[in-house]
């Protein structure tokens, strides 16, 4: 077995008590290690992603016990991409995080971090339906934390919030579970594939439930209307650097959505038949119309960007609801820009916050405001999909793999009119944080950052994240035919099945 392929879960897993009990007291040690376990996990996941690129699929049997009847973890071509992206996105917020000064303002801050990095690690890397709510369980439990991280009132309340309705569906998910088992005996997902398919019709029924309490569990992480309702506040509210990690959060949803419904309820198998397109598609434009009109009527900057968020989601699930091959390539390209994109936003809300307050209105000018301001316009036409950058190629993919579709001119008509909107909210938050500031009568403040604040991180995080946009918008060419080949890998998944249940990879 390859060793290497439960680095990216058991690295944080040991960083974190180490940074808790050894360096808790000391602050730049805590940074030091913290950041080294960053860079580490980004160079594990380049090499499993190198590994993974030529459709190679790999398993690592925990504990030698071989599956179906041990824990596994399968690293292909779309687990590895989205490791990748987990460490990419997570070095660079962890760097924004030291920059900002957000790390010192609680406590336990990298500790929690490296928690929930390996949450995400493992929730992409799992092979094991069960230990895929495990994984959840640890994500969640650690972005409780980092929720509330920096304390306050209205922080706290967003925090209990996402508490209550996170421990709701992991309720719900136990459910599920416990329903797929009665039925088949198993949750390892390769053997849930062979045993769901050779289900007899008397059988079909109970399956059924299962597969839509999983696609509602799924559907809750991925924030779907209309259970998206915990996120404005949670992502608002939470501090920068968490609500740009939370930006892959969101995408471990569609991701479950994704493998369970390629791999195990399939458009072939009669027991599912139906619960992607019919209802998935329906939610998922409806969530794209509603987070375009959260982002014109949003107040406060947080909230702007939180249903920023919510319309890439709405994108990405349009994609995904369409279940094809041609389809499930666009909503990973999409993937990795909404991606980037929301948590660039989210680490710019910040500066401006920091420097203007959280309202939208116009406001005494700011320090570094034309520098931001450029910042922010390149984050703008991004995440809303405009030209040149990947988001207008991403939103292009998404509408031509639905030509077919029978729905394609309300596919159509969402897309572009949502992308509208949200261009048109986005500018007006631009104008009046901006331009209108230069109306107000006070004057900009000297200080803009505090005491022996190391002013240039953040800005270097920000950047690192544009240069992530510019190169997904030059590379578009190899990323679209990788995006093609995970596709295929996924809608034809023989060798998934015969390489975990085979013990191929022994």
């Amino acid at each position: 077995m390859n060793h290497l392929l439960i680095a990216p879960v058991v690295l944080p897993a040991l960083a974190a008590p180490f940074i808790t009990m050894v360096t808790r007291h000391h602050m730049d040690l805590t940074r030091v290690f913290s950041v080294a376990a960053s860079v580490l996990m980004v160079i594990f996941t380049l090499a499993l992603g190198w590994q993974a690129a030529d459709g190679t699929v790999q398993v690592y049997e925990l504990g030698d016990w071989q599956a179906p009847f041990g824990i596994v973890l399968v690293l292909d071509r779309l687990s590895a991409m989205m490791i990748v992206l987990t460490a990419i996105l997570g070095l660079i917020v962890n760097l924004y995080a030291i920059g900002s000064g957000w790390d010192a303002r609680g406590k336990n801050f990298h500790a929690l971090f490296q928690f929930q990095l390996m949450g995400i690690q493992g929730a992409f890397l799992t092979g094991d339906a069960f230990n895929l709510f495990v994984f959840f369980e640890v994500l969640l439990i650690a972005s409780y934390g980092l929720m509330i991280h920096g304390g306050g009132t209205k922080r706290f309340q967003a925090g209990v919030q996402y508490v209550v309705y996170n421990l709701l569906g992991s309720t719900l998910f136990l459910f599920a579970l416990g329903t797929i088992y009665s039925v088949t005996g198993t949750l390892n997902m390769a053997d849930l594939a062979v045993k769901v398919a050779e289900l007899s019709p008397d059988n079909t029924a109970l399956i059924r439930v299962g597969a839509i309490m999983l696609l509602l569990v799924f559907a809750i992480k991925a924030a779907l209307l209309p259970l998206h309702f915990w996120l404005p506040a949670s992502y608002a509210y939470a501090p920068a650097p968490v609500a740009a990690l939370f930006a892959i959060m969101t995408k471990v949803g569609a991701y479950a959505i994704l493998r369970f419904y390629t791999l195990v309820f399939g458009p072939e198998v009669d027991a599912a038949a139906g619960l992607g397109g019919d209802w998935l598609l329906p939610a998922a434009l409806f969530t794209l119309g509603a987070g375009a009109v959260g982002v014109l009527g949003a107040r406060d900057i947080g909230r702007l960007i939180a249903y920023g968020a919510i319309t890439s989601m709405g994108t990405l699930l349009t994609a995904v609801a369409l279940f094809t091959p041609e389809a499930a390539a666009a909503a990973l390209y999409y993937t990795v820009h909404s991606t980037l994109a929301a948590a660039l936003l989210f680490l710019i809300s910040d500066l401006v916050i920091e420097r203007r307050g959280v309202e939208i209105f116009p406001k005494a000018p700011m320090a570094q405001n034309g520098l931001i301001s450029a910042i922010f316009f390149v984050a703008a036409i991004a995440l809303a999909g405009m030209p040149p950058l990947s988001g207008f190629l991403g939103k292009l993919l998404v509408m031509d793999a639905a030509r077919d579709h029978d729905m394609v001119w309300t596919i159509w008509a969402v897309i572009l009119g949502g992308s509208l909107v949200t261009i048109l909210g986005l500018a007006r938050a631009g104008t009046l944080i901006f331009w209108k500031a230069y109306d107000a009568d006070t004057e900009a403040s000297d200080t803009t950052e505090e005491a022996g604040r190391p002013a240039a991180l953040p800005f270097v995080a920000t950047f690192a994240l544009i240069a992530g946009l510019v190169a997904l918008t030059l590379f578009a060419g190899p990323m679209s035919s990788y995006a093609q080949a995970t596709a295929e890998q996924l809608f034809t998944p023989t060798a998934y099945l015969e390489t975990v249940l085979g013990g191929a990879a022994k």
